[in-house]
């Protein structure tokens, strides 16, 4: 029962990937610049996180959900894993709306509805 969480991780960033590849909207538009946006979030939220924990505010807590594999102290395996997510659907979210807005406008255009 240790890495139900984990698992769930994996599973819903499975899950944003198959959004994203359905709709090419970040990882299958352009690899190379999704896997540097998202490694560069990972590390600073990763900075952010060491930061807290350095500072005695991020605490790692022990949950029978969680795999208990920790990277460093009060650093959970989950959480490199959570941050990928975590990026992985703000830009999935974000250039889905982008191309929503940007249909709905030339739309607009082109019923004569823009000005």
């Amino acid at each position: 029962m240790g890495a139900i969480y984990l698992t769930a991780l994996l599973l819903s960033l499975g899950c944003m990937l198959l959004l994203d590849w359905r709709f090419r909207l970040f990882f299958w538009r352009d690899a190379v610049t999704a896997a540097i946006v998202t490694a560069v979030g990972v590390v600073f939220f990763l900075m952010w996180d060491v930061a807290g924990i350095a500072s005695g505010i991020f605490f790692r807590g022990e949950g029978p959900i969680a795999s208990g594999i920790v990277l460093a102290p009060e650093l959970p395996l989950e959480e490199p894993v959570f941050l990928a997510f975590l990026v992985v659907c703000t830009m999935v979210l974000y250039t889905g709306a982008a191309r929503l807005l940007g249909h709905r406008r030339a739309r607009s255009v082109e019923t004569g509805g823009g000005r």
